[in-house]
C-alpha cells in the first residue's frame, strides 16, 4: 500500500466530506500519494450514485484504476463497508485483504460519438412517440413505438430498469437486458412488451427515421441526439470497471437491506 497513488471522490454531504477529509489523512500518514490526475486507486465516499460518477470521472484511466468506496447511507451495490465501518474498511486495504473483481461497461455509439455506462444506456423522448426499428445481431427483431428503450447490465437491473418493471439479474449472470419504456401496444404496432434477456456478446441497434426531442442516456450523463438515425448498443471490448471487494456479501442480502 505505500506509496500508493490515490485520490478521493466523496457525495456532496457534510458527513461524506467530513469522512473524505480523514481518509486523506490517514493515508497520507501511510505514506500514499494524493494524485488526483493520475491515481492507482479511487476512494469512493457516498452512494452507488457517487461510485458511478466516480467511473465516470475516469474512464480513460479504467485499464490501471481500481475503485473502493464506503457508503454514507445504506449499503450499496458498489460498496460493501458502512459509514460506522471506517477502520475496518481502512484496515482491509492496508492489509491488502480485498479481491478485485472486474465489470465490463456498455458502449453506445452514434455516427460521431461514444459514450459509456456502467448501469444502463438508454433513449427516451418526451416529447413525441419514438419509433425505432429494433435489430439484434444484425436481424429485425421488432418495431418499437413508446417512450424508449432501456439497456442495462447485471449490475444495473437494480437501478433504473427495476422501476421499468425490468427483472433483477443476480451477480455472476453474464447477460444484458432491454426493456421498454412506456411501450404503445394494440393491433397495429405491437412489439414484445416484456424485459429481453441476452447474452453479453449481443448487438442491439435502434434505427430511427428520426431522434427529434430524443435523449440518449449513460447513467447519469445525457446529450440530445436529434441529428441521429442509429444507436448501436453492445458490452465494450475495452472498458471495465475493477472494483476491490472488501468482503463477500450475499448479493441475496443486498437485495433484501435495499428493497
Amino acid at each position: 500500500m505505500k506509496n500508493c497513488r490515490f485520490t478521493v471522490v466523496a457525495r456532496l454531504d457534510a458527513a461524506s466530506a467530513q469522512m473524505k477529509e480523514e481518509l486523506i489523512r490517514t493515508l497520507l500518514s501511510d505514506g500514499c500519494v494524493e494524485d488526483e490526475a493520475h491515481p492507482d486507486v479511487v476512494f469512493v465516499v457516498g452512494g452507488d450514485g457517487t461510485f458511478i460518477y466516480a467511473v465516470h470521472m475516469y474512464l480513460d484511466q479504467l485499464d490501471h484504476v481500481r475503485f473502493y468506496g464506503i457508503h454514507t447511507g445504506t449499503l450499496g451495490f458498489y460498496t460493501d463497508f458502512h459509514s460506522d465501518e471506517f477502520d475496518a474498511f481502512l484496515e482491509c486495504f492496508r492489509k491488502e485483504e480485498y479481491t478485485e473483481e472486474s465489470y465490463p461497461l456498455l458502449e453506445a455509439r452514434t455516427s460521431n460519438a461514444v459514450y459509456y455506462g456502467m448501469n444502463e444506456i438508454r433513449i427516451e423522448n418526451a416529447a413525441r412517440t419514438q419509433e425505432m426499428d429494433i435489430y439484434i445481431n444484425g436481424s429485425l427483431f421488432e418495431k418499437y413505438r413508446g417512450t424508449g428503450i432501456c439497456v442495462c447490465t447485471q449490475l444495473g437491473s437494480t437501478a433504473y430498469n427495476r422501476s421499468l418493471g425490468g427483472a433483477v439479474a443476480q451477480d455472476g449472470l453474464d447477460i444484458i437486458e432491454m426493456t421498454e419504456i412506456s411501450g404503445i401496444h394494440h393491433n397495429k404496432y405491437r412489439s414484445l412488451g416484456a424485459p429481453l434477456l441476452m447474452r453479453m456478446d449481443t448487438q442491439i441497434r435502434l434505427d430511427a427515421v428520426k431522434y427529434e426531442g430524443a435523449l440518449l442516456g449513460a447513467d447519469s450523463d445525457v446529450c440530445y441526439i436529434d441529428n441521429e438515425h442509429s444507436v448501436s448498443i453492445a458490452v465494450s471490448n475495452t472498458k471495465k470497471v475493477r472494483m476491490l471487494k472488501g468482503r463477500q456479501i450475499s448479493w441475496f442480502d443486498r437485495i433484501q437491506i435495499l428493497f
